[in-house]
């Protein structure tokens, strides 16, 4: 039986076409198999994609009528077939010829979905293309001609009045226009940019692979490229590092037409953040040992006070214990940020039983928050390879989290399953919310919700140690949240191989 399954294992990754099974059983129907072709079309890897609903793939673009296609489909349980707006890894829109059947058991119960994929995006693209040739050739061409020179002067006022460099490309790269802060911050004249294909440009400082690459791609799809980072020795203006940005300029009725390329110097910016990263780690250092000192201090008072001492004493030296604690947790904090950002986090990785790990973890914070229910569903059985302590350390960031932005909420629900080769930890809240404009951001280093500042405090370090952590042990951390519908963080970890 083992060898007959390799074979259609085996078969299933020698296909063309991508396919996914879920697992109906679980919370939220998540992905537990994935084949080559899956990773392929989509740019993601096997451990980026199991444990996740497959409606990942959609980011942004949740307004698609066929979502809601699917998900009555696999409500009712049928046959599903739809044509998809889909975004791979790399933020690149493709089109998604999507098959869904359910897999049933001898009683009748779906335990699972197959889902069958193909990217038409080719297609589409010719479809599209096709429908432009049968319209009426000479008319648009009176049309977009007008149209075209009226944009064009349009566009022309306002790229010379931005105080950002910026150039204008047409579909074969070659610079249209550059404006007076472009030229002016390269030291560069007109006559030696405007013409010119951008690769060419300087001593090629624009000739990159990886550049060339994005800028063919955001052309069919119309994403666009996003903080892309360029270091180079300029000529006239020496070792910078620039930050561009470029956007498909699509005119009415025409459907390839112009590239806008932004050009940022950031580098002050790139200088200014290492020194900050310098000085946090110096200083995180140099406050862990008289802190340290002073913890080991107040311990011994604690166990100094004597018999006859007031209750407000005794409260008094409890309380400044409890504040060095805080201190010492945020001196950690930032001393975990410093260790990333320099690349010199430690793993101490050992096999440990991950639902011991993770009941342990609820325990404890269940003791520190008596006013909350934290409750754990679910049970895997397996273990994990990885450095129990961070793990726990992830885990009690994300509940500590939320029941802090969860005022008017006092559960919390925690779920693990396992799916696939992975274990799955979700922790679910029922408070504000985020939006999807700042779950973009979510994990960055010193990111915070604009409206959490103002209601509480914090450096918004622990869910970029959280990610970094779970990223460390070759797992993934995610969120799925809408606003006013709480949120639920989810990380993935490999199980151990027995």
């Amino acid at each position: 039986m083992s060898d007959l399954l390799n074979i259609y294992i085996q078969a299933l990754d020698s296909a063309n076409s991508g396919i996914i099974i879920t697992d109906n059983t679980q919370q939220d129907n998540p992905i537990i198999y994935c084949n080559k072709a899956f990773e392929k079309i989509t740019g993601y890897s096997h451990n980026q994609i199991i444990g996740h609903n497959c409606r990942f793939l959609q980011a942004q673009d949740r307004s698609q009528d066929e979502r809601f296609l699917i998900k009555s489909c696999i409500e009712q349980g049928k046959d599903c077939r739809v044509e998809i707006r889909n975004y791979k890894k790399n933020g690149k829109l493709f089109w998604n010829e999507l098959y869904i059947s359910p897999v049933k058991n001898e009683k009748g119960e779906i335990t699972n979905f197959i889902g069958v994929q193909n990217d038409i995006t080719d297609r589409k693209k010719s479809e599209h293309e096709l429908r432009e040739e049968k319209l009426s050739i000479e008319k648009k061409i009176l049309e977009r001609t007008k149209e075209l020179v009226e944009s064009e002067a349009f566009l022309s006022s306002i790229i010379q009045t931005v105080r950002e460099s910026l150039l204008v490309l047409d579909t074969n790269y070659v610079v249209l226009s550059a404006n007076n802060h472009f030229l002016n911050s390269f030291k560069v004249s007109k006559e030696e940019t405007v013409g010119k294909l951008l690769f060419e440009l300087g001593n090629h400082q624009w000739n990159i692979e990886t550049l060339k690459e994005l800028l063919t791609k955001i052309l069919p799809t119309n994403n666009p490229v996003i903080d892309y980072e360029v270091e180079h020795i300029f000529p006239h203006i020496g070792k910078k590092v620039m930050l561009l940005n470029a956007y498909r300029i699509e005119f009415e009725g025409q459907y390839k037409d112009r590239i806008l390329i932004a050009i940022e110097d950031i580098t002050e910016k790139k200088e200014t953040d290492r020194r900050k990263d310098d000085f946090l780690s110096i200083a995180s250092h140099e406050l862990k040992t008289p802190l340290t000192t002073i913890k080991g201090l107040i311990q011994i008072l604690q166990r100094m006070v004597p018999p006859d001492s007031s209750d407000k004493f005794e409260n008094t030296l409890d309380k400044v214990a409890m504040y060095v604690d805080r201190l010492n947790d945020l001196i950690s904090d930032l001393l975990d940020t410093s260790r990333i950002q320099s690349g010199n986090i430690e793993l101490h990785k050992e096999k440990f039983d991950i639902d011991s790990a993770i009941a342990e973890t609820i325990d404890n914070l269940s003791l520190a928050a008596p006013n909350h229910t934290i409750t754990l569903n679910g049970k895997t059985g397996v273990a994990i390879m990885g450095d129990e302590l961070q793990i726990s350390q992830v885990l009690n960031n994300l509940i500590s989290n939320a029941i802090k932005y969860s005022p008017g909420s006092d559960k919390v629900d925690v779920y693990i399953s396992k799916v696939g080769n992975f274990v799955k930890v979700s922790v679910r809240d029922y408070g504000m919310g985020i939006s999807a404009q700042d779950k973009i951001k979510i994990f960055e280093r010193f990111f915070r919700v604009r409206d959490i500042q103002k209601k509480f405090p914090g450096l918004g370090i622990g869910l970029y140690i959280s990610h970094e952590i779970i990223a460390n042990h070759n797992g993934t951390l995610w969120v799925e949240s809408e606003i006013g519908e709480g949120s639920t963080f989810s990380f993935t970890l490999p199980i151990l191989n027995k």
